[in-house]
């Protein structure tokens, strides 16, 4: 088959039609299917006018019609047949519609010797009226590895019978079945609406003109054969020698579970009853969804068991929460919540430890902790909600990320935890040097009966070795670098790393020391769990419940290389096992009452001389980093970052690249224009640049434009630090330089309701940061943030990046699509171009 003719007598090929030898073998994806078949008779009627045809038409004495790709019919044409040719001629044989009855008679007459299509219906006395058959019949080809071709047929006859196109043909089908005159009339409607919902049985199949369909993606050919296979209306009809078997829906009902004790993690296993003798081990169905690309596990060659979509999801998520270890299965006992969840409406058997970890959680549920009365402080709704989550962690002995958005007052909800614990041990607070006094002032408001000892001092190993219940340890990640060695000694009741980011690097001496620390219950407050990549995430967990997310490697391996590629099964794994211990409420969400605030980027077209500048520095870098031959790729991207740096430079003021040029900025003269006429209507502005020389450059044109002003980078003691805030909110100052790094956080500015960004970060979830030190608690009016950006610079690609980077936190833990983070060397190229 499948050249001009076939290499076998006629004769011979039609009485050899049912001998197996004829077919393929059945591993040959092309089986044909041969049957004898009989002429047709259409009886049609147009207008005035009745036409007979006979088709098809007799030219030799065996006749092949291929009726699809796989499917051939052979007829063969008797003396009875060549007469009837003879009478109806090659064209048919037209006569007035007045003459239906002898029409009728003709039929009747012959409808033995042939199939007869008529739409005035006929047939002999002999012919056994039957009801149609209205179900479509399937037919299912495997074309190549995963993808298949379906074809929609009916047969009113049923399978035996004759094959039409649903909704196409004549209406009164007469045909002689297994030796048996049958007539049926179709429903022609009724096929053409089936046909029409087959879109809605299976999406893939939608509504066209032939009925043909060809699926390429094997997730979807799964899913359409399951939906056919579920549906009445529908019969599947295989290729010979071909079929995919598609076991029975499993769901989460079929899942037995057992949970056991192994050292210090918890052991898993179970098993899928697949049906009354088939059961599928959780290791095996866990390693094997771990192969598919979907709902659809390949058990064998052409036989898969389809999961539902609740049960693929669960399984997904429990692939995430768990690990093999071995020959077995293990969970952290921190992931219990989840397991706990994951497991609910499977059949379980419990262990006595998983009986007590359960009641120990549901204890935690179930715990309704009240404020301390010593707490000076009246709680928002939100607030409140956030000191309960807190206190049933602490209950569980689970460490706590409050990821609450910036100024929700995430310090006051941490120290009505505190207090409540306070009489357990004393209490370590860590934070920014910035942010200290910060802490020292909030607990004299809110929690007088804490003792504060500040590190700052002298004394400092005295001082940690002397706390004990009600003592509050304030100390700088600095100074938590330099005292490690005692404060390890001491077993803190509670410890609250304040804008944790700070030990988000893994590798950083300061990160080191905090994992170092002993405590009942750790917490760690940001607005920006992730900053930059999912890797400051998994830092920052392991100083609060060591060993949830495994090892750096570990967690590289099975979430972060993942989730950077857009992997959303690692996304929705991590969101399970996270989920438990993060609480992120955004000030969209909570604080209603909070004024609107407004973001506009100012786009500073520099001169022509300030463009050279710019050019000739930009090709300067181009020229070398491509002259340079490092093959290290840290060094060649540290290589990369100073050239992106010294760019960024040269769009804020070109003097901060060459301090000897007499080349004036644009940004510079936009930004005074803005300052003055901010004043001019009496509003004030915090002024942010992560460059310590562009804030000197912009003090200078300050003072000499007599314009008043607070400042503040990372050389500013801390006392003068706090006295410039107070200053400002006081009113002693229009304007409010700030060093990003060093102000960008735990500050209250809501003195200011104007907010200008000076130089574009790489992050804008430090700028959301920094601009949030207006726009807070407090805050009256609307907030106007400014971004100062050189017109055709990396400044506007820098903003691009924006579109991958913001709320890097909220798309991991709100279900968002993307998470990404990190720039590679091709990236960071391309910034220069």
């Amino acid at each position: 088959y499948g050249s001009t003719h076939f290499e076998l007598n006629d004769q011979a090929l039609f009485a050899a039609v049912d001998h197996p030898a004829l077919y393929w073998p059945e591993d040959n994806t092309q089986n044909i299917s041969l049957t004898k078949s009989t002429p047709k008779l259409l009886v049609t009627e147009k207008g005035k006018n009745l036409k007979l045809a006979l088709q098809p038409f007799p030219e030799k004495s065996l006749h092949v019609i291929k009726e699809d790709d796989y499917k051939i019919s052979l007829v063969n044409f008797s003396c009875e047949h060549q007469r009837i040719a003879d009478i109806l001629g090659w064209k048919g044989l037209t006569v007035p519609v007045n003459a239906k009855q002898q029409v009728l008679d003709s039929i009747s007459a012959i409808a033995p010797l042939l199939t007869v299509h008529s739409d005035i219906g006929g047939g002999s006395a002999h012919s056994e009226e039957v009801a149609s058959d209205s179900h479509l019949y399937m037919q299912v080809s495997l074309i190549d590895e995963g993808m298949i071709k379906i074809s929609a047929t009916v047969c009113p006859l049923g399978e035996s019978g004759p094959t039409f196109k649903p909704g196409q043909g004549s209406k009164v089908i007469i045909s002689e079945i297994k030796g048996k005159q049958l007539q049926t009339t179709r429903d022609i409607k009724l096929e053409s609406e089936q046909l029409s919902s087959l879109a809605q049985t299976a999406p893939a199949l939608f509504i066209c003109d032939d009925a043909q369909w060809l699926i390429e993606d094997p997730e979807q050919a799964l899913m359409t054969i399951e939906a056919l296979q579920n549906s009445e209306k529908v019969i599947l009809v295989w290729q010979k020698g071909q079929k995919i078997k598609l076991n029975k829906t499993a769901s989460v009902g079929n899942m037995q579970i057992k949970v056991g004790k192994k050292t210090d993690w918890f052991a898993l296993s179970g098993q899928l009853q697949i049906d009354e003798e088939t059961v599928l081990p959780l290791e095996q169905l866990l390693n094997l969804i771990g192969e598919s690309s979907g709902r659809f596990i390949e058990l064998k060659k052409g036989e898969y068991l389809a999961l539902t979509e609740q049960l693929y999801q669960r399984l997904q998520r429990l692939r995430g929460v768990s690990r093999q270890k071995g020959k077995g299965i293990e969970f952290h006992p921190l992931a219990s919540q989840a397991m706990d969840e994951l497991s609910d409406g499977m059949e379980l058997k419990n262990s006595a430890a998983w009986k007590k970890q359960l009641t120990k959680l549901n204890q935690a549920y179930q715990l309704q902790p009240e404020l301390p009365s010593t707490l000076q402080a009246t709680l928002r709704d939100y607030q409140l909600q956030g000191f309960e989550w807190l206190s049933r962690l602490a209950h569980w002995d689970a460490g706590a990320c409050l990821a609450d958005d910036m100024g929700l007052g995430k310090t006051v909800q941490a120290l009505a935890v505190i207090i409540n614990r306070a009489q357990q041990g004393p209490t370590l607070v860590l934070a920014p040097t910035s942010v200290c006094l910060n802490w020292a002032s909030e607990i004299v408001k809110f929690a007088p009966t804490l003792r504060i000892i500040n590190l700052a001092g002298k004394n400092r190993k005295q001082k940690i070795k002397k706390a004990s219940s009600f003592d509050i340890i304030i100390c700088s990640y600095g100074l938590l670098q330099t005292e490690i060695a005692t404060l390890k000694e001491v077993q803190f009741s509670t410890i609250v790393a304040d804008e944790a980011q700070a030990i988000k690097n893994p590798k950083a001496k300061r990160t080191q020391a905090a994992m170092q620390l002993n405590s009942d219950f750790k917490v760690i407050t940001t607005g920006t769990p992730i900053e930059n990549h999912l890797g400051e995430l998994w830092s920052l967990f392991n100083f609060i419940n060591p060993g949830l997310l495994g090892s750096l490697d570990q967690f590289n391996a099975q979430f972060a290389s993942a989730i950077e590629k857009g992997d959303q099964t690692a996304t929705e794994q991590l969101r399970t096992l996270l989920k438990p211990f993060i609480l992120r409420r955004l000030k969209t969400e909570v604080l209603t009452e909070l004024p609107a605030r407004t973001e506009i980027n100012i786009n500073v077209k520099a001169s022509d001389e300030e463009l050279a500048f710019y050019e000739a520095c930009r090709r300067q870098a181009v020229n070398r980093i491509s002259e340079s031959e490092e093959s290290n790729k840290g060094s060649q991207k540290l290589k990369i970052l100073a050239e992106i740096t010294r760019l960024r430079q040269a769009c804020c003021h070109p003097q901060l690249v060459n301090a000897e040029l007499n080349i004036g900025s644009a940004k510079q003269q936009a930004f005074i224009e803005l300052v003055e006429e901010l004043i001019e209507n009496k509003h004030k502005a915090l002024v942010f640049s992560q460059f310590v020389g562009h804030l000197s450059l912009l003090k200078a044109v300050l003072i000499k434009r007599n314009i008043s002003f607070q400042y503040l980078d990372g050389s500013t003691p801390a006392k003068k630090r706090q006295q410039a805030v107070n200053d400002f909110q006081a009113g002693n100052g229009d304007i409010f330089l700030i060093s990003l790094k060093a102000g960008g956080s735990g500050l209250n500015l809501t003195a200011a309701d104007y907010v200008i960004h000076m130089d574009p970060w790489w992050n804008p979830a430090v700028e959301d940061q920094a601009s949030d030190r207006a726009h807070r608690m407090g805050q009256q009016r609307p907030v106007t943030i400014y971004r100062m950006l050189m017109e055709n610079s990396i400044e506007e690609k820098i903003i691009a990046l924006h579109g991958q980077k913001r709320d890097l936190a909220n798309n991991l833990l709100a279900g968002n699509e993307k998470v990404s983070g990190k720039l590679d060397v091709e990236q960071m190229l391309a910034l220069l171009e």
